[in-house]
């Protein structure tokens, strides 16, 4: 089926109801949110144009389709695709505080929809994107949401935390995408939004759950952990960038099969493989002192 585009705070329309309706069985409903300062309301900065395309706008930087990235292709039969789009322009903390509204209206949107459908939908986020998604899941029904996977997530530990308190986390399991390569990201989120007294997810979750799962896709051993796992990933790292997990090589793979196919690699299955401990912040920009860094 094709991508199809939804404004993530509108109802879902006719046409997205009857889709989901008609889904055979088993065929999986993936909603996709971009992140920060994108908006569909221009052309230049549009999604839809853009990573959440099926072929993105030639000149477009960093465009890389998460649709199919993900295995879809318009084809009948394999499954639904939702290409979420939300205003994501503005200053950081304008856009921070409209990704918690969106989230909850979000929720509203794949509730109806995961109910029409007789099945749950699996989420991708990234930066702001993963917000948008964590509010999602604290804002909706039980049983709607099977799959959360955060790319760089721009989010807190704390939030991140209640939003795993709900309903509707019961159900549902989040892999959370982190690299040290995003680590001035993240410095500047927990400066700019909370003086420095928060810490950003790239540290993980501060409390271990049984259905969330940190995964630091820079570091050596993950990367041979989901080698051995059949996920081949690029290995080349960066000094900085934010935007890796989606265009490091390799790794959509790992997210096709984690979103549309759960039961072929269980959060536990990844756990045993993956090393006990990230490697600290900074590890990436500053050489570490003989006594190391504080992992935080």
């Amino acid at each position: 089926m094709a991508v199809i585009r939804v404004t993530a705070e509108d109802a879902p329309s006719a046409r997205l109801l009857a889709e989901a309706a008609a889904l055979p069985p088993g065929a999986p409903i993936v909603a996709m949110i971009h992140g920060y300062r994108y908006s569909p309301a221009r052309p230049a900065s549009d999604p839809h144009r853009h990573i959440l395309a099926l072929d993105p706008a030639p000149g477009c930087p960093r465009a890389f389709s998460w649709p199919r990235g993900l295995g879809f292709s318009g084809a009948p039969g394999e499954g639904l695709a939702l290409a979420c789009a939300w205003e994501a322009r503005g200053s950081l903390g304008r856009a921070y505080g409209r990704a918690g509204a969106t989230g909850a209206a979000l929720a509203r949107l794949l509730g109806e929809l995961a109910q029409r459908a007789g099945r749950p939908v699996a989420v991708i986020g990234h930066s702001l994107g993963g917000r948008v998604g964590l509010q999602a899941l604290a804002h909706a029904e039980a049983g709607a949401i099977s799959r959360l996977v955060l790319l760089n997530a721009a989010e807190f530990r704390d939030t991140a935390a209640a939003a795993m308190n709900a309903p509707a986390a019961a159900g549902a399991e989040v892999l959370n995408v982190t690299s040290r390569e995003n680590d001035l990201f993240d410095f500047a989120l927990e400066q700019l939004l909370a003086a420095g007294r928060r810490r950003a997810l790239g540290f993980g979750l501060e409390r271990a759950a049984a259905n969330w799962l940190d995964l630091q896709i820079d570091d050596g051993a993950t990367l041979e952990a989901l080698r051995r796992l059949g996920f081949p990933t690029d290995r080349r790292s960066l000094r900085l960038s934010h935007w890796t997990p989606y265009l490091r090589e390799g790794l959509f793979e790992l997210y096709r099969t984690a979103l549309c196919h759960p039961w072929a690699l269980p959060l536990d299955l990844l756990r045993r493989q993956l090393p006990a401990r990230p490697e600290p912040r900074w590890s990436r920009l500053l050489p570490l002192p003989a006594a190391g860094l504080a992992a935080g």
